[in-house]
């Protein structure tokens, strides 16, 4: 069986730079995706011409749109990068450019050509639960963020809140703390 070998990690976007090229329908997408997790992240969007609601959801954003063709120039300062042009050879570019500065990419729909993926996401206030199918199954991440959307409870985010106060007033050394917090959270399962 194969293995999915990515690493999850959160990262906080509103601390980075983020460019999105590509201004249609995809690149709506991952700005949806991207701003529905971190409404204050700090994206910049190049594009010949762009969707009419990606400029209506970028007003309403700290999102930058710059109508021009790509050139290596706007990677300048950038942390992440995602490509959703619909011309594969100008994906392709991003993608070269982007590993000659060290800078991770995304080119969407083309997971050869990816550094990270951008899953299934579900959020619950403090709780926020990243799904990977390892690029294989879009759909079936967003089934899965569905179903675990629908069986969470909405009061989760006041358990974390009330753990977190727990665990300030637990004394000891580390190893008491997460074997007292191991104690209180086992009856969830």
């Amino acid at each position: 069986m194969e293995q999915n070998e990515l690493y999850p990690i959160f990262l906080k976007v509103t601390q980075l730079e983020v460019l999105i090229v590509g201004g249609g329908n995809v690149g709506l997408e991952k700005l949806t995706f991207l701003l529905k997790s971190s409404p204050n992240a700090k994206v910049t969007v190049v594009a010949p011409n762009f969707h009419q609601k990606l400029i209506e959801l970028a007003k309403n954003h700290y999102v930058i749109l710059i109508e021009d063709s790509y050139k290596v120039s706007y990677l300048t300062g950038k942390h992440m990068v995602i490509a959703t042009t619909d011309n594969i050879a100008v994906n392709v570019e991003v993608y070269k450019d982007c590993k000659d500065r060290h800078i991770l990419v995304n080119v969407a729909d083309n997971p050869p050509y990816c550094d990270f993926y951008m899953g299934g996401i579900v959020t619950k206030g403090n709780i926020k639960i990243a799904i990977s199918t390892n690029g294989k199954s879009p759909t079936l991440a967003k089934r899965l963020r569905q179903f675990f959307e629908d069986v969470l409870p909405n009061d989760i985010d006041d358990l974390a809140k009330n753990l977190n106060e727990f665990r300030k007033k637990i004394k000891g050394d580390f190893s008491n703390k997460v074997a007292e917090m191991n104690k209180l959270t086992e009856k969830l399962l």
